[in-house]
Order: C-alpha cells, then structure tokens, then sequence
C-alpha cells in the first residue's frame, strides 16, 4: 500500500474488492488476499479522513481566532 495513493483511488478500489465479494466472483484462494488488501484500504482511507478534519477544525479555529 502506498501513502502516495489518493482517497478517490482507494475508495475505487474497494468498492472494486466489495463487488466482486457480492458477485462471488473471487476464488477461495484469492479471498484472503482481497480482504487484506481491503483492510489495508479502509485503513488508509480512515486516516486521510482524520486527517483532513483535524486540519479543517485547526482551520477553522485559526479564522475563529483571527475574527
């Protein structure tokens, strides 16, 4: 997984993994794999998420303070 990847990207992905799983199109072999490679992205994606709303509220109470 890189860090260099994109929210939108991530999101993509997983959705790709999900409906795959609900089709049942992935094999037994590769089933470990693809729910790693989910959990992976449900990871990063929830870190980009804290992230950018610790930033919106640091914003938001530096324009707060500066009113």
């Amino acid at each position: 997984m890189t860090n260099s990847m994109k929210y939108e990207e991530a999101m993509r992905e997983l959705e790709r993994i999900v409906a795959r799983m609900e089709n049942d199109e992935p094999d037994i072999d590769s089933l470990g794999e693809q729910l790693r490679r989910a959990q992976q992205l449900i990871k990063m994606c929830k870190a980009k998420l804290t992230k950018a709303d610790e930033e919106i509220k640091e914003i938001l109470s530096d324009s707060e303070a500066e009113a």
